[in-house]
């Protein structure tokens, strides 16, 4: 039987979270079964690159405002001429558009198996917004969440049965090991002073991420025992940022580095990650740390809460509790032996339960039932309401 296509939709190709599982996945989907495609509306990275690396299709639709009928049009010519038999959204924005095109593509005719996604908490949503989640997810024959607390987060905002949740948490790829030298020179070349603690936060500066906590925090901490911070991302907060730090007096101890793309190598290179967000799924930068071998601090949130056992595989603290967030990153800084333990820890957490087989095993097997389940035609869909073991 030859593999069955299948496509892939998000809205933006930027570097994200949501935006690497995919290319795990892409990547990991065995080719004997499936015939994996990528479909993105806007802003591409270097993501798009490593994906077409794997033999991958992919596809690019401008989209031009809320509201673009031409883009519409084209998605569904595009869904007629390709005939997939899954097709798999992973932003609300990909979600709404794919349930419209495949609706006009095949009002009569057999349509594709439709999975949704669950990839945050969306703690700050709209009315507007659930009714449109619930929306889609009733017309989806699957929808995965990446943490229990996600899918929790997503029955009660739908108003729907849990059962129609499957989880399936992230995976995080092997990290390659750098050199102490190597960890030397690249902690050198972003400015850290030798002899402090290296502190690190990778990830988007925007508001969910909740940095101006971290900056007080640090802030508290003694001038000569306060970790050296180093910031890897990008976003609109970074102006905002920049005049925080300076205000607070840490303009010599903190450093914004932009989008990078080797943070598996900062990682390695630092002595200790700090994950301060208001809300998590299941976080990518505090599972690529715990792998990396890099002890973690992070806030008691969402999948935060899934990833890390107190004082096993890393420390947690009041979600926006600037003196809790302190008293952390002190014991961390003032503590190699502490470091040492939680870093073997959670790496063997990262090890054994979140590799890329399983999530891609996990995820196809979704897809298997998606494709069993699918209605003939798009006016008889009823959403899936089989809960996985994912």
């Amino acid at each position: 039987m030859p593999p069955e296509r299948i496509l892939i939709v998000i809205d933006e190709m930027e570097v994200g979270g949501s935006q690497r599982q995919i290319t795990h996945l892409l990547g990991g989907l065995d080719r004997a079964r499936w015939q994996p495609e990528l479909l993105y509306f806007r802003n591409p990275s270097h993501l798009v690159d490593a994906i077409r690396a794997h033999g991958v299709a992919v596809h690019h639709l401008p989209k031009r405002g809320r509201v673009d009928i031409r883009f519409l049009c084209a998605y569904v010519a595009f869904l007629r001429r390709r005939r997939f038999a899954l097709v798999h959204a992973f932003s609300l924005t990909a979600e709404l558009w794919t349930l419209i095109a495949t609706t006009l593509a095949f009002p009569f005719a057999r349509r594709p198996a439709l999975v949704a996604s669950v990839r945050g908490l969306y703690l700050d949503a709209s009315r507007t917004f659930w009714r449109i989640k619930r929306l889609i997810v009733r017309h989806s024959d699957a929808v995965i969440a990446n943490a229990r607390a996600c899918a929790d987060a997503a029955a009660s905002g739908t108003g729907l049965g849990r059962e129609r949740f499957d989880v399936v948490p992230n995976a995080i790829a092997a990290v390659p090991a750098i050199t102490a030298m190597q960890r030397e020179r690249l902690a050198a070349a972003i400015g850290h002073p030798p002899g402090r603690p290296f502190a690190l936060f990778v990830g988007r500066l925007v508001a969910v991420k909740n940095l101006p906590c971290l900056i007080r925090a640090l802030a508290r901490l003694p001038r000569q025992r306060r970790p050296w911070l180093a910031l890897a991302g990008d976003g609109p907060l970074a102006p905002s940022l920049q005049r925080q730090i300076l205000d607070a007096g840490l303009g010599d101890d903190v450093r914004l580095l932009g989008e990078r793309d080797d943070t598996a190598a900062l990682m390695q290179a630092a002595d200790l990650l700090v994950l301060p967000s208001r809300q998590e799924g299941m976080s990518n930068a505090l599972m690529e740390a715990m792998a990396a071998g890099c002890p973690v601090v992070a806030s008691a949130v969402g999948g935060n809460l899934e990833l890390i056992d107190p004082e096993r595989t890393g420390l947690l603290f009041a979600s926006d509790d600037d003196e809790e967030l302190a008293v952390c990153m002190q014991r961390l800084a003032d503590d190699p032996g502490l470091r040492r333990r939680l870093a073997e820890a959670a790496r063997e957490r990262m090890r054994d339960g979140h590799s890329l087989a399983r999530m891609v095993a996990a995820t196809a097997q979704i897809y298997e039932r998606g494709i069993r389940l699918a209605p003939a035609s798009a006016g008889n869909a009823s959403g899936s309401t089989v809960e996985g073991d994912a």
